[in-house]
């Protein structure tokens, strides 16, 4: 058999278990369309060198100009006698694997603006109370040598009233998500974000549920899929089918 001709770049936890999910977002949508990729571990630290190596786009820059490299990026060379495609940026590559392969939409017709805006809602503004939970518990699962490469120590691992009332900020932004998604009942399953179909805006929520589930299964996930009435334990279980490689 021919080696896939789709690379994903992924960082890697203690374990080869994908975490972070901005990249999980990339994931599930080459699993969902099906597409046969292969994934290359790059640590934190081998980030910026190993993207520079590839000849991969900065994903942002420094307000001085300098470039900034992260993850995912992809490598499709797929078509035969052309330069592989390499792209940076999860929303870019997202929008170039729908416009690549088109079959099974993850942006429903006439939808993308939309689904844009919520998935930056999910990054942006709903993520941003799981922050000082999360980071912390991430980086002690990273790789020893890549817990060495941050300089100043492990973040501070929140405790006690401080880590309870983090969680509370958490479940107001789950709770304010629910009410937003319930304007959909009669018009959909209760379950998904546009009706009855899974598409990229549900993908980036559960990228989230599964960050929440490897990272903090007991304190975390425990906690998370019995909110709303078990609304994000069903929704992590549609999109679990999607969460292996071809």
């Amino acid at each position: 058999m021919s080696p896939p001709k789709i690379t994903l770049y992924d960082v890697p936890g203690h374990t080869a278990q994908p975490w972070a999910p901005n990249i999980w977002r990339i994931r599930f949508i080459l699993n969902f369309k099906r597409l046969s990729y292969q994934t290359v571990w790059v640590e934190f630290q081998d980030v910026e060198r190993t993207l520079m190596h590839i000849g991969a786009p900065p994903s942002a820059q420094r307000s001085d100009g300098r470039p900034i490299y992260t993850l995912p990026v992809i490598v499709d060379s797929t078509r035969s006698g052309h330069q592989p495609i390499i792209l940076s940026n999860t929303n870019k590559i997202a929008e170039y694997l729908e416009s690549a392969y088109p079959a099974r939409q993850v942006f429903p017709d006439g939808a993308r603006a939309v689904q844009t805006l919520f998935v930056h809602f999910i990054q942006e503004v709903f993520s941003k109370p799981l922050l000082p939970i999360m980071v912390p518990l991430s980086h002690q699962q990273l790789p020893e040598r890549t817990r060495d490469h941050f300089r100043g120590g492990p973040p501070a691992a929140l405790v006690g009233p401080q880590r309870e009332q983090a969680w509370q900020a958490v479940k107001e932004q789950f709770d304010f998500l629910a009410i937003i998604m319930d304007k959909n009942q009669g018009d959909g399953d209760g379950v998904v974000t546009m009706g009855h179909e899974l598409t990229y805006a549900d993908f980036a929520i559960c990228s989230v549920l599964i960050w929440i589930e490897r990272m903090a299964p007991h304190d975390g996930w425990s906690r998370v899929r019995t909110w709303n009435g078990g609304r994000w334990n069903r929704l992590y279980e549609r999109c679990k089918q999607w969460t292996d490689e071809l």
